[in-house]
């Protein structure tokens, strides 16, 4: 295998879900409406994703929640897997969730400044990792005037010096830059249960705005650490780990 098993010790594996700041494109203040206007027009003259046929309102409610300017973190979810002597045998999984973004950041950070701020020691592990999530949490971090903390700062970085920052989508590039492989499918080659059932990415910011169920939001991600720890278990050619092995800490922080 190309991964050796003692680097997932003192890994914290990583998801995050993400919103639109508001619930609608009016709720937004007029700057706001006149920005987000400005990024529709880019949407819908480069992606090809973008049906050139939506509005203003209709791409605020299909995109907003992945631009960190005009959305916000409202669950991040943590998988720590367990030693006994040299191999991993359990996972424990502990979600900060919630409307409050700022309180959420202020816990997270302050986890990794405890526990995780030494790179020489520690790693943080996730599916596109390095260009999403991290990205996204500094963004947020520096809009709620929450200092993160240096494990973070991968900016401008070389690749040795970001060695503690495990991407699975990365690593399972071998080097290919040119295709984006999603965790699902990354899973389903690897012959590990899909975390995708009840809902999808697409449909988060739905269930937290219309549904207000923050709690089917956390069990969704929550579902994706655990692939994601199943997929660096593979990358390490060990077995795969079973539902009695995972401990959920808690739903909300």
């Amino acid at each position: 295998m190309f991964l050796d098993k003692h680097f997932l010790k003192r890994c914290l594996f990583v998801d995050i879900e993400t919103v639109s700041e508001v619930a609608n494109f009016e709720m937004l203040t007029e700057v706001k409406k006149d920005l987000w206007s400005m990024k529709a027009n880019q949407l819908r003259r480069f992606s090809a994703a973008s049906d050139p046929g939506l509005d203003d309102a209709a791409l605020f409610a299909a995109k907003a929640g992945i631009f960190a300017e005009f959305s916000k973190v409202v669950c991040i979810s943590m998988g720590f897997l367990h030693f006994e002597g040299e191999d991993p045998v359990s996972l424990r999984i502990k979600s900060l969730a919630g409307d409050d973004e700022h309180r959420i950041l202020e816990d997270f950070n302050r986890i990794l400044v405890n526990h995780y701020n030494d790179p020489e020691n520690s790693r943080i592990c996730g599916h596109n990792i390095k260009e999403f999530d991290i990205p996204f949490l500094c963004r947020r971090m520096v809009i709620n005037q929450v200092k993160f903390p240096p494990v973070l700062d991968i900016s401008g970085k070389k690749p040795w010096q970001t060695s503690h920052i495990l991407d699975t989508m990365d690593m399972w590039r071998f080097g290919d830059f040119k295709n984006y492989t999603s965790l699902s499918l990354l899973a389903g080659a690897l012959g590990i249960a899909s975390p995708k059932d009840e809902m999808d990415g697409s449909a988060v910011g739905y269930v937290f705005w219309t549904e207000e169920d923050i709690d089917k939001i956390v069990t969704y991600c929550q579902k994706d650490v655990i692939t994601v720890v199943q997929v660096m278990m593979r990358y390490a050619g060990l077995p795969l780990l079973q539902n009695g092995d995972i401990e959920m800490i808690n739903q909300k922080g």
